[in-house]
């Protein structure tokens, strides 16, 4: 049996790229709600065009993600050795 993966090599960067950033915004948005501290906005010195880019990566993030999960493109797709 083999193993490939559906999208190859874009999707694992996609993937890996995703996740990165999906973690800086879970990690900003866990400071806010614990430290009323955002990250985003700091980094950025307030609520700018550069701090709205990175809340727009994120979210373009979370929608990618979902849609990898709800196509089930990422999943391994096994077939028979001939």
């Amino acid at each position: 049996m083999k193993t490939i993966m559906l999208g190859g090599c874009f999707m694992i960067i996609a993937n890996i790229i995703s996740l990165i950033i999906l973690f800086i915004g879970g990690l900003n948005w866990g400071l806010v709600g614990i430290f009323n501290f955002n990250l985003v906005d700091w980094i950025f010195g307030g609520y700018n065009a550069r701090s709205i880019i990175i809340y727009i990566l994120v979210l373009l993030s979370t929608m990618w993600l979902i849609f990898i999960l709800l196509t089930r493109q990422a999943i391994y797709v096994r077939i028979r050795d001939k």
